[in-house]
């Protein structure tokens, strides 16, 4: 457990790195950004919302159990811990958005340029703010079209985020368990993809800095905890003799 906290610890210091630079640095979203880099962090940020959220659970699951083939009870134990640590996780995220009620930064933008009040803006049913943010981007030349089709669609309170808390959830998962069985493309891949997805919450203009920080402490304590009740219920993660000639081979996933 102490070999897990110390990996999963690591690595959320390595993540916040990218928020905790931003937000000292003072860097503000502000729109115009380049549909070029815009749309790719759109194609990102999709990987987590639903339907496609699913889907990229569902491979992950797959890809996850087949890395821990040699443990295979233990791991089907923990994606079902994860799963539901994940939702619990999600329910808090919801539960601290309505109690902080931070408006996301389009949403702070809108209310400057646009004059509108973002306070009756949230005191709205969601179908009529999505209503508002179209009218408000009618005439917007800064905006483009999809992007304004996706603030429509969240317009909720920005703190914490719940993408970055999906993402970095499964990254911390995979240098948690995956590291010691020497995977390391994937713990790389999925290190990039998190960061990747939190940068796109930032130049989407759907977080703060400070939004993507409360995620990943809430993501580290959901992992951490996970694999130590995963211990627990379905016994130790240890890598078993049987796996250890192969691990000792492989120099690379």
């Amino acid at each position: 457990m102490f070999q897990i906290t110390k990996r999963t610890s690591s690595a959320a210091l390595l993540l916040l790195l990218m928020p905790a630079g931003v937000w000292i640095s003072g860097w503000l979203w502000t729109p115009g950004m380049s549909d070029l880099i815009l749309r790719p962090l759109y194609w990102i940020t999709e990987t987590v919302s639903a339907p496609w959220g699913i889907l990229t659970n569902t491979l992950l699951c797959i890809w996850f159990l087949w890395c821990l083939r040699f443990r295979f009870k233990p791991a089907i134990g923990l994606v079902v811990i994860l799963i539901a640590a994940v939702l619990l996780g999600q329910g808090v995220k919801t539960y601290i958005k309505n109690q902080v009620q931070e408006p996301r930064p389009y949403v702070q933008w809108l209310g400057t340029s646009q004059q509108m009040d973002v306070t009756a803006f949230y005191q709205q049913k969601s179908k009529l703010r999505s209503k508002q943010v179209r009218q408000e981007l009618e005439n917007s030349t800064l905006i483009p079209h999809w992007l304004g089709k996706s603030w429509q669609n969240d317009t909720g309170f920005a703190f914490p985020s719940g993408h970055t808390l999906f993402a970095a959830s499964w990254a911390l998962l995979g240098v948690g368990l995956l590291w010691p069985r020497r995977h390391y493309k994937t713990v790389a891949v999925l290190m990039v993809w998190a960061v990747l997805v939190m940068g796109s919450r930032l130049l989407l203009g759907m977080h703060w800095p400070r939004d993507l920080m409360a995620s990943v402490a809430i993501s580290w304590l959901l992992v951490t905890l996970s694999c130590w009740l995963t211990q627990r219920l379905c016994g130790p993660l240890t890598i078993p003799p049987q796996e250890q000639q192969e691990i000792s081979e492989r120099k690379v996933e």
